[in-house]
């Protein structure tokens, strides 16, 4: 069941909508917005529906008063946690796992526009993001060796280094230390720096959802699929997907709009 864009209001986050756009802003700015056990959830239950939500075509997701999200709250989850036995730490962490499965399942593009702290599940969260902008104030720390945890935490021994490469993201997790904005974008963890990320940010989410969105969708799905496969079927994969792409009016409004010089106004169908 989709959920209503328009008239979303969720518990544990800001929510807002404009032409496509949805708008999370993690909303605790005094506690520079960490995460909690409902957050995580509403926030995977979130993106799980956007997966049946056409009317939302990006996805920005930020924070509140100059931070990202410092991670999972200390009080709140850290501290329940070394209470807890075996089988419900592994539910914590499946639910946790299962908010990185919903972002990369969703077919909307998400921007991630980040300023200063970004720790933790927090990192996590730029990390699973398709397209990261961030200030140059941005800090950005996957802490968990320095709370006695893996760096296998939420698909990051997966996905960073396929952003960054093996050895910058073993050394980051390893260590626990601040990756600077500066160093993020010279990395490729930061798609760019911005002095204005969250007009930035919302500037390439317009521009995203006014684009071929079904393409859109088709090219996250497959940015993902051929993660695990060989060039020649990866071929194959992407000569099914470009011809269902093909098969849509999409394509064909842009043929005409080319044919007749003009910019092509796309549906998403």
């Amino acid at each position: 069941m989709s959920l209503d864009p328009s008239y979303l209001e969720p518990t544990h986050f800001l929510w807002s909508f404009d032409e496509g756009v949805a708008t999370i802003t993690l909303n605790r700015p005094e506690r520079k917005n960490p995460l909690t056990f409902d957050s995580y959830a509403e926030l995977r239950d979130t993106f799980a529906e956007l997966s049946y939500t056409d009317e939302v075509k990006c996805v920005v997701i930020t924070g509140a008063g100059g931070n990202f999200c410092s991670g999972g709250d200390v009080h709140e989850i850290i501290g329940p946690l070394t209470k807890m036995d075996e089988s419900g730490l592994l539910r914590f962490t499946r639910m946790t796992g299962d908010l990185v499965r919903t972002m990369r399942a969703c077919p909307q593009p998400i921007v991630a526009a980040v300023e200063g702290v970004c720790a933790g599940a927090g990192a996590i969260m730029a990390m699973a993001s398709d397209i990261r902008l961030a200030s140059p104030d941005a800090k950005t720390a996957f802490l968990f060796a320095r709370v006695g945890l893996s760096g296998a935490d939420m698909g990051a021994c997966a996905i960073l280094p396929r952003i960054i490469g093996h050895g910058r993201a073993a050394e980051l997790l390893f260590t626990g230390r601040s990756m600077g904005a500066q160093e993020g974008e010279r990395w490729g963890f930061w798609n760019r720096l911005s002095n204005d990320v969250l007009t930035d940010a919302l500037e390439l989410a317009h521009q995203l959802a006014s684009g071929p969105t079904f393409a859109h969708a088709m090219t996250k799905r497959q940015l993902d699929a051929e993660w695990h496969v060989s060039i020649e079927e990866a071929l194959d994969m992407e000569a099914e997907a470009q011809a269902e792409c093909m098969n849509t009016k999409d394509f064909t409004r842009a043929y005409e709009a080319f044919a007749a010089k003009r910019k092509p106004e796309f549906k998403g169908d």
